[in-house]
C-alpha cells in the first residue's frame, strides 16, 4: 500500500479503478484481487478469483494498448466438493428477493438473487447450462428466468 499511496492512487478496500480498469492516475491500471471496479449490476466491487483476475488482466492490457474496452463480464466462480458442484455468477449483495427453482436436497437447483426486481446473481447445483445462460443474461443486462 505504501507504493500505491505514494503514487497518489485512490484506495477503498482495494485500488479504485474505473470501468476501463484505470486508476485515478491517468495511465496507471490495476487488475486482479487488488482492483475494485464499478460492476454495472452490483456497483463497486472487488472479487478475489483467478478467472476474474485473468479477464481483468486481458481487459487492462487492451486498454493500456489504447482500446477503450469496458469490463462488463459478470464475475463468477465454481466450487466442487465431492459430488456437490456449485456454480455462482454475478455478485449478490443487499438482495431483497431470493427464489429457489428445483430441488436443493437432490442437488439439482438454481437460486436466483434479485435486488429491486433485477437479477444480481445466480447460484446453481447440477445445472451447468442454466449457469451459462445466467452469465449471458447478466452480461447482456437481460433478466434471467429459469425455464
Amino acid at each position: 500500500t505504501g507504493l500505491v499511496e505514494k503514487a497518489g492512487i485512490a484506495t477503498d478496500d482495494g485500488v479504485l479503478v474505473n470501468e476501463y480498469l484505470e486508476t485515478n492516475v491517468p495511465g496507471i491500471f490495476a487488475a486482479g484481487d487488488i482492483a475494485r471496479w464499478p460492476d454495472p449490476r452490483a456497483g463497486r466491487i472487488r472479487v478475489e478469483h483467478w478467472v476474474v483476475a485473468q479477464r481483468q488482466g486481458q481487459t487492462a492490457a487492451r486498454n493500456i494498448l489504447g482500446a477503450r474496452e469496458r469490463l462488463e463480464a459478470p464475475p463468477f466462480f465454481w466450487s466442487n466438493h465431492f459430488d456437490l458442484h456449485i456454480r455462482y455468477v454475478g455478485h449478490g449483495s443487499g438482495d431483497d428477493e431470493v427464489n429457489v427453482s428445483g430441488d436443493l436436497k437432490a442437488k439439482d437447483a438454481s437460486v436466483i438473487f434479485r435486488s429491486r426486481g433485477k437479477t444480481t446473481a445466480v447460484a446453481s447445483m447440477g445445472r451447468d447450462l442454466e449457469s451459462l445462460k445466467a452469465e449471458l443474461a447478466l452480461e447482456r443486462d437481460d433478466e434471467f428466468h429459469v425455464l
